[in-house]
């Protein structure tokens, strides 16, 4: 262990320079990238499934299963994604891939618990805790948030009750069933919906957008209508606006995977 220390530490340093504890931790953390090796992406068809293949092998999951999609569409957004690949692999690149393995190798293999962990937000999500000032805030969440619950009051039959000042308003066993039955069951579009409502902080918002109630730029202006209020009080936050630009492309490939189900 501490020869391995030693060889990552001297490995960051360049000859005739004095170290950067900085630069070393960020190079010492830095993945291996692997090489691209092959021509060729191709989808295939069979067993009602699209499967990604490299140079004619179907690619894999980490979890060692086949990247197959459901429907064609998300097939060829995956391929799409291995053909951009230049010299090497690199995951970041590559949102939707990374959340295919998630959905093939972890959530097609536990649907009830992730479903649970969904639900879990419902009694406590975001479009349900209000501000009492000040007044344009309180304006503004009205605007992004109210046609929400009126939608899931309409479509869903779920009545669920605004809080005001984080004061906590326990929600009826009955409008928490209800909006319970409309997260799906399919992995592909439960894993989309899971991703959603752990961006956004609204399991609400995540159903809306997979309902078609909602848009894309919607959804995600109507989970950050806060943060946006308080960056044009106090200024815009770089680091902030940084997060939120890797959180989209997250939220990109979520919506991505709906569409396909329309």
């Amino acid at each position: 262990m501490l020869r391995r220390m030693r060889d990552l530490l001297e490995g960051a340093f360049l000859p005739n320079q004095p170290p950067d504890a900085t630069e070393a931790a960020r190079r010492a953390m830095r993945p291996q990238l692997r090489r691209r090796v092959y021509n060729q992406v191709t989808v295939e068809t069979g067993a009602g499934e699209f499967r990604v293949a490299l140079d004619g092998r179907v690619a894999q999951t980490p979890g060692r299963r086949p990247l197959a999609a459901p429907k064609q569409a998300l097939a060829a957004a995956l391929a799409a994604e291995w053909e951009a690949q230049r010299d090497v692999i690199d995951p970041s690149s590559m949102p939707l891939s990374r959340l295919a393995n998630t959905i093939i190798d972890g959530v097609d293999r536990s649907l009830p618990q992730v479903a649970a962990q969904v639900e879990s937000y419902l009694g406590c999500d975001l479009v349900l805790y209000r501000a009492g000032h000040p007044q344009g805030l309180v304006e503004r969440q009205a605007a992004a948030w109210d046609p929400v619950l009126d939608w899931s009051q309409a479509a869903l039959g779920a009545r669920l009750r605004v809080a005001h000042e984080m004061t906590h308003v326990a929600q009826s066993p009955q409008a928490l069933h209800a909006a319970r039955n409309a997260i799906p069951r399919d992995p592909w579009q439960l894993g989309a919906v899971h991703a959603i409502t752990t961006l956004t902080g609204s399991a609400l918002i995540a159903l809306a957008l997979a309902s078609r109630v909602m848009s894309l730029a919607q959804a995600w202006s109507a989970a950050h209508v806060d943060e946006d209020w308080n960056m044009e009080q106090w200024g815009r936050d770089e680091l902030a606006m940084e997060r939120r630009a890797c959180r989209f492309v997250e939220m990109q490939a979520a919506a991505e995977v709906l569409r396909a189900f329309c």
